[in-house]
């Protein structure tokens, strides 16, 4: 049985009270601009706030499998300061790892469907890039999970391995074809791009490391805190700053479209604030 002293605890709880938070504030922030960027560049922030929506309510599953798994045992004994047991063990069915894996297999393709909507390119490239995109995340999470689910380091690397090969492609795709497009985006789109592009690779490379924290000689409790923490961090970053940044990028593209509505935003924003 896996136990939990407070610290690690308390940092599990609170890393998942972060996820869940910054998942819901996002999701009401895109809600709510959505008439701050033209209607044709209105469906990548609704499809971003659904990525939030997701996040959220799973979170909420982690975090209650996480609370329902792990129960205090032996209060009266070694209590702290503000009247805390000292560890915690785990309790019925365990916690419930499955919870980030399907959302994970919601929301990542659909964070490269909307990165490919943002950008409004013709609809056969479009089409293309979806088809080619959206399968291969769906593919690259359904091979990760029965690696993380096995107790056999082997059978981890395996799944592992099979896992990396659909995400190799998807960088291949998003930087050698996408890459082709970006000469009929605004300039700072492209640089844009390129920040939304380096953003999944760097969060993207944290669940890997995660995944193989027991071939790196990462064992029980601490483990299971660094994966947590890892995994939650990442997906705040992928999910709600990723969310921001197409949020930028709909606006620089509505200026560069319709230059009455920019206007109309740069005439708006002082008397909004004078009020």
């Amino acid at each position: 049985m896996l136990s939990l002293d407070f610290a690690q605890y308390q940092t599990v709880y609170n890393v998942l009270s972060f996820g869940l938070a910054s998942m819901g504030a996002t999701l009401v922030f895109l809600m709510a601009v959505q008439g701050r960027v033209l209607p044709r560049y209105r469906q990548a922030l609704v499809v971003s706030a659904i990525v939030c929506l997701i996040a959220a309510y799973h979170y909420i599953r982690i975090f209650n499998s996480f609370t329902e798994a792990y129960v205090a045992k032996d209060a009266g004994a070694a209590v702290s300061a503000v009247g805390a047991v000292s560890y915690f063990l785990v309790n019925g069915p365990g916690f419930n790892e499955a919870y980030r894996y399907i959302d994970w297999l919601l929301t990542v393709p659909l964070l490269l469907f909307e990165t490919i909507a943002v950008l409004a390119l013709a609809p056969a490239l479009r089409s293309n890039l979806m088809w080619k995109l959206i399968p291969a995340a769906a593919l690259m999470i359904v091979l990760g999970y029965p690696g993380e689910i096995s107790l056999d380091n082997t059978v981890r690397a395996i799944w592992g391995a099979l896992s990396t090969i659909p995400f190799l492609y998807i960088l291949y795709v998003l930087w050698v074809e996408l890459g082709r497009s970006q000469a009929s985006q605004p300039e700072q789109v492209r640089k844009d791009l390129n920040v939304l592009r380096l953003l999944l690779l760097a969060t993207w490379g944290v669940y890997p490391i995660a995944y193989l924290m027991p071939q790196l000689g990462f064992s029980g409790a601490d483990a299971f805190v660094y994966k947590q923490v890892g995994y939650s961090v990442a997906d705040v970053l992928a999910k709600c700053l990723f969310g921001l940044l197409i949020y930028k990028i709909a606006r620089e593209k509505s200026f560069h479209d319709d230059h009455a509505f920019a206007d109309q935003e740069v005439k708006a924003a002082p008397s909004s604030e004078s009020k």
